[in-house]
């Protein structure tokens, strides 16, 4: 089996060798391969990746917002993480209520010209402070829609029930651990033009052997750079928490791909990265004295001899 990361420095090197040039929903382009898969032995070790600091505080504070079932990013910003402010953003900005500098294509906008990207920032600052202080408009232009969290813990069903399939899944793991239906999904073809952005991890499934649990997911959508170290770091800590839960120790987490993508603006920064030799990685430290994912706060996580090497910028694709 390879390392964990040396798996993901495999995909990386895989696209920007066979990739295929395509135009994207965002304009700005990318280097795609379809169906691919990786494996990480959680018992290596935490794969937070070591040849670029990921931030470990932003995927845990992401992570219990889609646990709670929230799809508003009050809570997020109240964490200081600010990785959906764009989606939340651009629905204000194109609304009847919007009536500052023009904001057309902003992300792409933003990433050449200086002085628009001076004006895009003073104006994401107003719209973080309204969503922080002011209910009406957080309610209003703060909600993602039927994102991750709401399908997680609330999936509406044609008779106007709720599904719990989180709470489902645990139980389940619980009292019939070597079940085949171990599986959250939050793909909701009726949600999903109500969502801001479509769920691109839209499945995943729980496995227990031999006192060990184990995860894969399917992601239809990978923006290798930027998104997927979050979502490998993501779904480790998740199944870690549950495996916690349940009272088992934690086995493989397996990513499976749709469209692995490196977007052309950060073929650059891929390559950096490529330079750099991994080291070791680092352990999760989970408080202990919680037994329930659901009871889990930022401040029950740390993580233990994590010496990555420093942080490689790139523009988000919106």
């Amino acid at each position: 089996m390879r390392s964990s990361e040396q798996t993901y420095l495999d995909l990386c090197e895989t696209i920007l060798k066979d990739g295929t040039k395509k135009g994207d929903r965002t304009g700005t382009g990318t280097y795609s391969l379809f169906g691919y898969q990786m494996r990480f032995n959680l018992q290596e070790g935490f794969p937070l990746l070591t040849t670029k600091k990921v931030p470990f505080r932003l995927i845990a504070s992401e992570l219990l917002w889609f646990i709670k079932g929230d799809t508003n990013i009050r809570y997020l910003l109240e964490n200081n993480n600010n990785i959906w402010n764009e989606w939340a953003f651009e629905n204000w900005v194109n609304s009847e209520d919007y009536n500052g500098p023009d904001m057309t294509d902003f992300g792409l906008r933003s990433q050449k010209d200086p002085e628009f990207q001076q004006v895009y920032q003073e104006q994401m600052e107003i719209f973080k402070k309204k969503v922080l202080t002011d209910d009406e408009f957080s309610d209003k232009y703060g909600d993602l829609g039927a994102v991750y969290g709401k399908q997680w813990r609330d999936w509406k069903t044609s008779a106007g029930q709720s599904i719990d399939q989180l709470k489902q899944v645990i139980h389940s793991l619980k009292n019939n651990p070597h079940s085949r239906r171990h599986i959250v999904s939050a793909w909701n073809p009726e949600d999903v033009p109500s969502m801001a952005l479509p769920p691109c991890h839209t499945l995943f499934q729980f496995y227990v052997a031999d006192g060990r649990l184990s995860c894969q997911l399917y992601q239809r959508s990978g923006d290798v750079f930027l998104g997927v170290p979050f979502n490998i770091a993501s779904y480790a800590l998740l199944t870690s928490l549950i495996a916690h839960e349940c009272g088992l120790e934690t086995g493989e987490f397996i990513l499976t791909l749709g469209d692995a993508h490196i977007y052309s603006n950060h073929v650059e920064q891929v390559k950096k990265q490529l330079s750099r030799e991994t080291r070791k990685l680092p352990q999760l430290i989970i408080n202990r004295d919680k037994e329930s994912i659901f009871d889990f706060e930022l401040s029950d996580f740390d993580i233990q001899g994590y010496q990555p090497h420093p942080s490689i910028k790139a523009p988000i694709a919106v």
